[in-house]
């Protein structure tokens, strides 16, 4: 390896998993030994912005380096401040691969967590002069993102001098090396969306922790995932989502409950069902819950009420809270498309039911079950509730819709 390790008496420590299952450290590699012969041995690699050590073949690592400078550019810019410093990371492969001298140079957290298949950055209080600067080093297996979640750790403590909260810090981890530009929609490995999906779900202040540190299990850093893409792309939470981050970073002594608590019971019920609707493609921006619209038992008399359906988005509000067991009649027109080459349907959608016009009542933050409606007819209200609207199509699929429908509801 060209140069020396980088070592310094750590002060911050920081250290966190990234969003992929736990795993053993590797065994040494013996089947193939041609190929073990024509491995690379341990080396730096360097970009603008990084310097790693690492066992991986110069292409993997002059690749990596690549996916790391492109995460970088993309949180730099939602941060809005550029990155101080060389961030050093040790990206090991194999550790059999690494000559003893080596490894006894590594800090011993960070041996401990390549040992255990994770990552950690570690972080440094540097002196210069009357000022203090956080010099971070980040140790991380090869596999997965694990060195991407590490690198934004390490972004936030070398340019902001912390990370800020632990349920904020791992959000944005988890969700910065994900990130893509100008991309929406949810975008995990499918073994995230199996086990949130299957998981019992965890009530929004379990996930919220707000010491300054980070780390946590493979299953919190899945529910951190989960509630950062959420806030972060939701028109209900985003402002203030960011401004809350600008704030923390900037040193603001601030909590989660100060700024979301007013706003826990919606947030809450957004990310339960967020979890229940759950896949690759769900756009966020896109099924956010509208509770600005105010609703009404008593619609003026032998006067229907009228509302627009759109099919590029998911439950809409009707206005109208229905009675439990009391008729009311309905009439949509208009035309909406359920993908971008599909041939405009009514309310009654295709003949599998796909662009089929469906309600659901709400009540107290809680769902029903989803009842057909269609193009025209009556409906019997299965409780109490408000009542909401959408085009029938999968979750993933919104975005591809387009067209809207207005749909006259009244009491018979």
């Amino acid at each position: 390896m060209r140069g020396g390790f980088f070592c310094a008496a750590v002060v911050l420590l920081t250290f966190s998993f990234a969003l992929v299952p736990p795993a053993k450290a590797a065994p040494p590699r013996a089947g193939n030994k041609k190929a073990v012969a024509e491995k690379s041995a341990v080396q730096d690699f360097r970009s603008k912005h990084f310097k790693i050590y690492t066992d991986l073949p110069p292409v993997e690592a002059r690749a990596l380096l690549g996916r790391l400078e492109k995460m970088l550019t993309l949180i730099a810019k939602y941060w809005g401040r550029p990155p101080r410093g060389i961030i050093e990371c040790c990206v090991v492969d194999d550790l059999a691969q690494w000559p003893q001298e080596l490894i006894s140079k590594m800090e011993p957290e960070g041996l401990a967590k390549i040992r255990e298949g994770a990552g950690v950055c570690l972080s440094t209080k540097v002196s210069r002069g009357k000022q203090f600067r956080s010099k971070s080093r980040v140790y991380a297996v090869a596999k997965g993102d694990v060195p991407l979640h590490e690198a934004v750790h390490a972004y936030c403590h070398q340019t902001f001098g912390r990370a800020g909260p632990r349920w904020y810090a791992e959000c944005m981890a988890e969700m910065g090396h994900y990130w893509e530009e100008g991309a929406k929609g949810v975008n995990v490995p499918p073994q995230v969306i199996r086990f949130l999906r299957s998981s019992k779900p965890r009530p929004l202040e379990s996930l919220i922790d707000n010491e300054e540190k980070t780390g946590g299990s493979w299953e919190d850093y899945c529910w951190w995932w989960m509630l950062g893409h959420l806030m972060d792309n939701n028109p209900n939470y985003y402002a203030q989502y960011r401004a809350f981050g600008r704030m923390v970073l900037a040193g603001k002594q601030i909590t989660f409950q100060d700024v979301f608590g007013p706003r826990a019971k919606e947030l809450d019920f957004e990310l339960r069902f967020f979890r229940q609707n759950l896949q690759n493609g769900y756009r966020v921006d896109l099924c956010s819950w509208d509770w600005k619209q105010k609703f009404t038992d008593r619609p003026a008399a032998n006067r229907a009420m009228t509302v627009s359906v759109l099919a590029d988005r998911g439950w809409q509000p009707s206005g109208l809270t229905v009675t439990a067991n009391a008729s009311y009649g309905f009439e949509a027109e208009g035309t909406w498309r359920t993908g971008e080459k599909s041939d405009p349907v009514d309310a009654d959608g295709a003949a599998d039911g796909r662009g089929r016009l469906v309600g659901v009542l709400m009540k107290d933050y809680q769902l029903g079950e989803e009842f057909e409606l269609g193009k025209s007819g009556s409906f019997t209200a299965p409780a109490d509730g408000d009542l909401y609207l959408r085009c029938r199509v999968p979750w993933k699929e919104i975005a591809d819709s387009s067209g809207k429908i207005s749909v006259q509801m009244k009491l018979k």
